[in-house]
């Protein structure tokens, strides 16, 4: 996913103003159902076949990091407390919680996904 964002995610929402891909595509937003974790090192193909194949039924959004952070701006301020960052918002607020795992590595090898899980 790292090539996806840095070759389409930030070339497009740094000409819309640097915000994010969800912001740029529901400027109103949306309820958040799934919360997906993921480590970053899946490819596209391989992470948008595992979110499909186990999308729940009947929901409607989900917060991804690499969608739902504005990937031009340093967000450090915004992780500085793990527990009031939009990952634990977005926890907090998600009906369910998906695990997107990868072949290259294990998620959890990832300390944001290990937090996740927590």
């Amino acid at each position: 996913m790292y090539s996806v964002v840095d070759q389409y995610i930030k070339p497009f929402t740094l000409q819309a103003g640097r915000m994010s891909w969800a912001l740029l595509r529901h400027p109103e937003g949306l309820d958040c159902d799934i919360f997906i974790t993921h480590c970053w090192a899946e490819g596209a193909y391989e992470f948008i076949g595992k979110v499909l194949s186990s999308w729940c039924i009947g929901k409607r959004a989900a917060w991804c990091c690499i969608f739902a952070n504005p990937q031009n701006l340093d967000i450090s301020g915004l992780i500085s407390d793990p527990r009031s960052s939009p990952f634990a918002l977005a926890l907090q607020s998600a009906t369910h919680m998906m695990v997107v795992p990868t072949r290259n590595t294990s998620i959890y090898s990832r300390i944001w996904c290990a937090y996740e899980a927590f």
